[in-house]
């Protein structure tokens, strides 16, 4: 967004303008746009910081041209706060004297280390323009998300704001619960989506950011050794055990065989042709449940990109902190000073006060 007030107000018309017409396009394909969380807002900084969303696309844009590798680590960043405890930056927090933070978690290790150094440098771009600590390290990961799937061809879509952030991380087998391994299959994924909210078309939707990215291969080596995993094409197979020449190799290959960079529907027709890297890429298409959203997906890229845009908004509102829950982070890797135990002290003392009252009955 440019500088200047006349562009400003422009640009201000051209973000609302543009996200209307990504919800229209929705409504006309037949998607219902999930509700906006009570105590979020699509214009929550419009007063407190009117330039965040703008700082964030240009930061997202221009480190994405430079790194495009970048725009899978940001989105993963985003997927994997979530999933855990919800969209409460928990992910962010470093650990503590009571115990590890989730980034030391086994699903967490090969998460990114400039997508943390990317999340860092927004916050201490809008703390320059805010005039403090305003807006959430929780928004700046939906926004970062977005923006990176934006930046790399994907869909625009409008994030609801004003998240608050968790003074606390989850612990470490609440981790391994909120994120299923990739050898996982679709009941097993379902079971997990179900309890948060989401359902068999939001699985799909989001299993499709895996358009962009690398897999370690010791995430998807037991389908290669002692025996090949029947779902696999011959060519594909071929491909990876070159790769991935034996068990435990320490070596990366692309989540998407034909557009690896690009945020498109590939990753559908990959699955069509037997060529999900994952167990949990793979089963999409071998389930009866979710085949014939694969199916769609692959044809019509259109219906990709509405659909995910829905999806993101709806994994975006998990568990979100809200009003006066939470805090807003001056540094996202640790909660703010006057935090005990994962609570602010006026947060502890309120908790005392309500536990009282309780047990006098009132």
């Amino acid at each position: 967004m440019a500088r200047g007030a006349p562009l400003l107000a422009a640009a201000v018309v051209a973000v609302v303008a543009l996200g209307s017409v990504g919800a229209t396009e929705q409504e006309a394909a037949g998607l219902r746009q999930p509700p906006v969380a009570q105590g979020l807002s699509f214009e929550f900084y419009r007063q407190s910081c009117p330039r965040a969303e703008s700082i964030v696309r240009d930061f997202v844009r221009d480190a994405v041209r430079k790194d495009i590798g970048l725009a899978a680590g940001l989105l993963r960043l985003h997927f994997h706060d979530c999933f855990v405890q919800g969209c409460d930056a928990s992910v962010l927090l470093d650990g503590s004297a009571t115990g590890p933070g989730e980034q030391q978690a086994p699903p967490n290790l090969t998460l990114r280390p400039s997508a943390f150094k990317a999340v860092n440098d927004i916050r201490d771009r809008l703390e320059r323009e805010c005039r403090g600590a305003v807006v959430s390290c929780s928004d700046i990961l939906a926004l970062a998300a977005r923006d990176s799937v934006v930046a790399s061809g994907g869909p625009e879509y409008r994030v609801p704001l004003g998240r608050r952030d968790s003074p606390r991380f989850a612990t470490a087998q609440d981790v391994l619960s909120g994120l299923p391994p990739p050898s996982s299959n679709v009941p097993s994924l379902l079971d997990v989506l179900r309890e948060i909210g989401l359902d068999a078309t939001d699985l799909v939707a989001l299993s499709g950011g895996h358009t962009v990215g690398l897999g370690h291969c010791t995430s998807f080596d037991d389908r290669l050794f002692p025996r090949p995993d029947p779902t696999m094409s011959p060519d594909f197979l071929g491909r990876l055990k070159r790769t991935c020449p034996s068990k435990g190799t320490d070596a990366r290959t692309v989540l998407d065989v034909r557009t690896p960079n690009v945020f498109d529907n590939k990753y559908y027709v990959n699955l069509v042709n037997r060529e999900g890297l994952f167990v949990s890429d793979q089963d999409l298409f071998t389930n009866a449940t979710t085949r014939p959203i694969v199916e769609r997906f692959a044809r019509s890229q259109r219906d990709f990109f509405d659909q995910f845009g829905v999806s993101m908004v709806k994994m975006g509102q998990i568990k979100v902190l809200t009003g006066d829950q939470g805090q807003v982070r001056r540094n996202c890797s640790a909660r703010n000073p006057g935090t005990a135990d994962g609570l602010q002290w006026s947060s502890l003392v309120q908790t005392v006060v309500d536990a009282t009252a309780e047990s006098l009955g009132l």
